[in-house]
């Protein structure tokens, strides 16, 4: 497909798609040709991933890839227990300037921690905003990669979590089991 942008006609986005299996449901991670992560999530088949790619890139071509640039592979060694294989995936957020400066921030919280919205407003300079934090964490459309479930309530409360509740706690147990030092090669060969 192709678009026209003032009488010019222009290629349309192109993006990879695969699907994962993991231990919480099947998962949807979409990347650019440059192998650079823009969704990940569980959208229960209901194709929300393609509509809020359309949203932003117009008519995008949604190609279905097998493991696009090690991207999937990387999402199954964390869900067996190398949870810093994510660490250093290349993503590309496409919020709002306060929207990216959240996302970035959630990406230094360590795997195994926590930080309170409260927290993550001050580590980013907007220590009122608290409430725009949690708007911009409940945006962010590429969980686990940019672990928004590692934000939780002042009073250590779980609070929402786009891929359900369930899955924030199960995210946050097996990041809690695996997240020490050589833990992952102990119960790897146990």
């Amino acid at each position: 497909m192709r678009r026209s942008i003032f009488g010019h006609t222009m290629p349309t986005d192109k993006f990879l798609f695969d699907r994962i299996p993991t231990p919480i449901g099947e998962a949807e991670i979409v990347c650019d040709t440059q192998g650079r992560v823009r969704l990940f999530g569980w959208y229960e088949r209901d194709e929300k991933w393609q509509r809020h790619l359309n949203s932003q890139f117009g008519d995008a071509e949604l190609v279905p890839e097998c493991d696009p640039f090690g991207l999937s592979s990387a999402i199954a060694s964390y869900m067996q227990g190398n949870v810093r294989a994510i660490d250093d995936l290349p993503v590309v957020f496409s919020g709002t300037a306060f929207q990216n400066k959240v996302w970035h921030a959630l990406r230094t919280i360590p795997a195994g921690e926590t930080l309170s919205y409260g927290a993550l407003a001050r580590q980013i300079g907007a220590p009122k905003a608290i409430r725009a934090v949690g708007l911009a964490n409940g945006s962010n459309p590429i969980g686990v990669v940019v672990p928004c479930h590692r934000v939780i309530g002042s009073g250590g409360s779980l609070t929402g979590y786009g891929g359900g509740l369930e899955r924030k706690k199960w995210l946050l147990a097996h990041e809690a089991r695996y997240a020490g030092d050589g833990l992952f090669g102990m119960e790897m060969n146990r």
